[in-house]
């Protein structure tokens, strides 16, 4: 009998972004930018402000409505009207640079809201999660107080729980250090770390370069609305090959960033 030979069955990226336009009072924001994102990869975003990074993001989780292209999320067009957003946005966590924690909810309370009001989950499921992923980032203890009773670090931390209470396909994050004093960055990125190691599929804009280069799979340089320069991380700070992301590279290790 003839063998028959094995063909790998090829499998879909996690995230397809294609020909993604957004302008916003006749200025293009996006042009033409085309991201795929696979299973486990985390891919860093970096670029001047604004090179389109946070807008990406945003149209990423439908919170910006785009004037042209697709967005896939394991092969489902997620930008297509027909869908509902809520729907969406339950596979794909978000994080913001800013907290947006509700001052007068507890730690908890803001963590199950959503769950419970938007995506009408039962409340000793979500609050049995939240509690687990709160003993996991070390604010077991924290449960029960109010979001000005924390840190910033601690405070971003509960942000980024509150984004994987759902088991998000996707987790975005848009600058999540940058309203953070400087000794409170360490913990949050310690954290990101540790979701990479477990295979969490990340998208992170970041103007933390050291941080980029250590967490990236794959870095992608914007400017203009466009990824102009994509590659491992070792390449694109190493040796970057197009010259606009040579002169913001030149600019940040002349501030002293990488």
């Amino acid at each position: 009998m003839d063998e028959v030979a094995f063909v790998p069955v090829p499998t879909l990226p996690a995230l397809t972004c294609s020909g993604l336009r957004k302008s916003f009072r006749g200025g293009l924001v996006l042009q033409d930018l085309d991201l795929d994102v696979a299973e486990h990869e985390v891919v860093v975003l970096i670029g001047a402000s604004g090179s389109g990074k946070s807008t990406l993001l945003r149209c990423i989780n439908l919170l910006e409505e785009l004037d042209d292209g697709t967005i896939l999320l394991d092969g489902e067009h997620i930008t297509d009207p027909r869908i509902n957003p809520d729907t969406v946005r339950r596979k794909i966590g978000m994080v913001f640079q800013s907290y947006n924690l509700f001052p007068h909810m507890t730690v908890l309370e803001n963590i199950t809201l959503a769950p419970e009001r938007v995506h009408r989950r039962r409340r000793a499921e979500v609050e049995a999660e939240a509690s687990t992923w709160l003993e996991r980032v070390g604010l077991g203890d924290k449960a029960r107080e109010y979001p000005d009773r924390l840190s910033g670090g601690q405070q971003q931390r509960v942000a980024i729980v509150r984004a994987l209470v759902n088991s998000p396909r996707l987790l975005l994050l848009d600058e999540v250090t940058s309203a953070l004093d400087p000794e409170l960055v360490g913990e949050v990125l310690s954290m990101i770390k540790d979701l990479k190691t477990e295979g969490m599929t990340m998208i992170l804009a970041t103007h933390e370069m050291a941080f980029a280069r250590q967490v990236a799979d794959r870095v992608c340089f914007l400017d203009g609305g466009r990824i102009l320069e994509q590659g491992p991380p070792e390449q694109v700070f190493g040796s970057p090959q197009h010259p606009r992301t040579r002169q913001f590279l030149r600019r940040i290790i002349e501030a002293g960033r990488l």
